[in-house]
C-alpha cells in the first residue's frame, strides 16, 4: 500500500466481517407456506389467460384505415411481468413459466372456430397472420425472461 498508510491504524469494519444477514433477502419474504404459494401461482395462471383474451380480443385494432395489431406486444410485456412475478414464487423454471403455457392453451382455444364458425384470430390482410403475429410478439418476451433467469 506504500509507506504513507503504514503508521494508519488498521481499523475492522463490522460490515465486512459479519456472517449471519441482518434482514432476510426480498425473495424469501411470504413465499415460506406453501398453500399460499399455490395460490399466488394459479392466479398467475389466470392472468396469462386474460392477457390471451385481450391480446387476441384487441388485435384487430387500426389507425385510421391501416391496422396496428399493437396488442401482440402489450400482451407478450405483460406476459414477461406474469413469468417474472412467477419466478419469484417458484424455484423450478416449469412453474415460472406457469403463466406463459395457459396463454399459450388460450391462444391455441382462440385460433380454432366457434360453434357457429366464429374465428376470433383472423381476417385479412396483415390480420390473416393474426395468430402468428400473436404467438411471436406474446411468447418472445417471456422466454427471453426465462433464458435470463436461467443464466443466474
Amino acid at each position: 500500500m506504500g509507506y504513507r498508510l503504514h503508521p494508519v491504524q488498521r481499523r475492522q469494519r463490522p460490515d465486512l466481517t459479519e456472517t449471519k444477514p441482518r434482514t432476510a433477502p426480498v425473495e424469501d419474504v411470504g413465499t415460506t407456506d406453501p398453500a399460499i404459494r399455490v395460490v399466488v401461482l394459479a392466479l398467475l395462471a389466470v392472468d396469462g389467460v386474460l392477457s390471451a383474451l385481450a391480446g387476441a380480443l384487441l388485435l384487430p385494432s387500426y389507425i385510421g384505415a391501416v391496422p396496428f395489431p399493437i396488442s401482440g406486444l402489450i400482451s407478450g410485456l405483460v406476459n414477461a411481468a406474469l413469468v417474472w412475478a412467477a419466478a419469484r414464487w417458484t424455484s423450478t423454471a416449469r412453474g415460472a413459466a406457469l403463466p406463459l403455457w395457459t396463454w399459450l392453451l388460450t391462444v391455441a382455444v382462440l385460433s380454432m372456430g366457434g360453434p357457429a364458425d366464429d374465428i376470433i384470430l383472423g381476417g385479412r390482410g396483415l390480420l390473416a397472420y393474426g395468430a402468428l403475429l400473436l404467438i411471436a410478439l406474446g411468447v418472445t418476451p417471456p422466454v427471453l425472461v426465462l433464458l435470463r433467469r436461467g443464466v443466474r
